[in-house]
């Protein structure tokens, strides 16, 4: 027989529990144990626990609410779980309700970036046009070739 047995009452040795009070509620093999009370209701190595001299009578595989009156008999705190509140998701608001509620509807950006496109190719036709206007009108000027230095020094030279 264990020492191990439902209704020890024990205490945690290890890990984020360590040092809190606990009850076994299941013996699910020799190395391991179902506990519950001031801990979480958590699978325990053995090896993580310290047996107390105390047993409760608790029948096996109790509810929480068990454990807990159990220990309030023995005045000691258990753990209850906190659950946090689920918060309000904001509602989206869609294209169709809008158009009900008679707020204008944007375009939608691809049909935004199609106009632009269609509008910029006029724009660089127009440039490219006024800059060839602008060179036939320059008055020419004849371009000179650049002679490499060594041809410069020899012009010198003579």
């Amino acid at each position: 027989m264990s020492i191990y047995n439902v209704g020890r009452l024990c205490l945690k040795i290890a890990g984020r529990d360590a040092g809190k009070k606990c009850v076994i509620i299941e013996s699910i093999d020799n190395a391991f144990v179902l506990v519950d009370g001031a801990t979480r209701r958590k699978k325990v190595n053995v090896k993580h626990l310290e047996p107390l001299a105390t047993e409760i009578e608790i029948k096996e595989k109790a509810s929480h609410e068990d454990v807990k009156a159990a220990f309030d008999k023995l005045e000691i705190e258990v753990w209850d779980k906190k659950s946090k509140k689920v918060a309000d998701r904001p509602k989206q608001v869609r294209k169709a309700d809008s158009k009900v509620k008679g707020k204008p509807v944007s375009k939608p950006k691809k049909e935004i970036k199609k106009e632009e496109a269609k509008a910029e190719p006029k724009v660089e036709a127009k440039a490219e046009a006024s800059i060839e206007d602008a060179v036939a009108e320059s008055p020419k000027v004849e371009e000179k070739e650049a002679e490499t230095p060594v041809e410069e020094a020899k012009a010198k030279e003579e």
